[in-house]
């Protein structure tokens, strides 16, 4: 399994389990087949509803005695709602509560858009705080001060544009150390890619799938399934793997994360198995040429033109 490092030395898996849409007995019984598979990265978020079930499923693995939890790389992430002067740590607190956990591996600003508390999902653009009124800098003040007092190790955003990780980079003392981001063949990002890389800030992949199991209402019509993209088979084949193999592959050869999402255990041994696949560099030129800057998860569900919300991946700014 590739490792990942951040400035101060730690290490995790480069593939980890995604939990989005996941819940019940199902993923809990995922998260224990993951870890004991060898996964040791889980992936989960506030939002996602899941916390209490993961903390009861990693209690258990950890109360056997076989894996600790300083092995395993635990991810959540802020929601929307809690942004303001005095509610990050408290909604941090609550979720190493749900999660029977003391601290975070990597705590994430999950999206760069800004709720009133107790909004889970905005109805009416009264549900929205303009960030010219509650400003990224202020909740990142509060993160860090969760890494200060050893709430979390390590802290990041999700899905900021360049524009927005720039801003961010120049105005904080500790400067973010993860973004998660869409990426896969049609969505490469690479400039983003390059910005980070430059920053010393790391990528983790979401929807590296396609996410083909979320909602209808945010799906296209008639839109790309990844694992049927020709060339895709084509390397599958000539590297004795699966289609998603090849896609989270192509991840971690980037020098990206991955968080494949998945409670079926073929599917979770045979995810943590894409460790073992080599791709070569004429693999990697080939899906170069597939990108093709198609988002699945569009972020237009919180265009809010009223209070300043629009295109939150600030797209018009970074494509041409």
């Amino acid at each position: 399994m590739k490792m990942l490092e951040f400035a101060n030395g730690d290490t995790f898996h480069s593939i980890g389990l995604g939990t989005w849409k996941s819940k019940g007995n199902d993923l809990k019984i995922a998260v224990k087949t993951a870890l004991n598979t060898g996964f040791r990265h889980i992936d989960t978020a506030a939002v996602y509803g899941n916390e209490e079930v993961i903390g009861e499923a990693l209690a258990e693995v950890f109360s056997e005695g076989k894996i600790f939890r300083e092995d395993v790389f635990i991810t959540s992430k802020l929601w929307n709602d809690a942004h303001g002067e005095g509610q990050v740590l408290p909604a941090l607190q609550k979720s190493l509560q749900k999660l029977q956990l003391d601290y975070l591996d990597l705590y994430l600003i999950h999206w760069p858009v800004a709720f009133k508390q107790g909004i889970g999902s905005p109805s009416a653009p009264s549900d929205y705080i303009p960030l010219e009124e509650l400003p990224i800098t202020v909740t990142w003040k509060q993160m860090e001060k969760a890494k200060e007092l050893g709430l979390v190790k390590h802290i990041g955003v999700s899905n900021f544009s360049v524009q927005k990780l720039k801003d961010l980079v120049s105005k904080a003392v500790i400067k973010p150390e993860m973004n998660q981001v869409e990426l896969h063949p049609l969505l490469q990002q690479n400039d983003l890619l390059e910005y980070c890389n430059s920053e010393n800030i790391l990528l983790t992949a979401y929807s590296p799938l396609g996410s083909g199991d979320r909602s209808s209402q945010m799906k296209a019509e008639d839109e790309p399934n990844l694992m049927e993209i020709d060339s895709i088979k084509e390397i599958a084949k000539k590297r004795s793997a699966t289609a998603a193999q090849v896609l989270i592959s192509w991840n971690t050869h980037r020098g990206s994360a991955v968080i494949p999402k998945s409670t079926s255990k073929e599917h979770i041994i045979s995810n943590f198995r894409a460790a073992d696949v080599v791709l070569e560099e004429e693999d990697m030129e080939t899906i170069a040429k597939l990108d093709k800057h198609y988002r699945f998860i569009t972020g237009k569900f919180f265009d809010c033109p009223e209070k300043g919300y629009e295109n939150v991946y600030d797209e018009k700014l970074e494509v041409s």
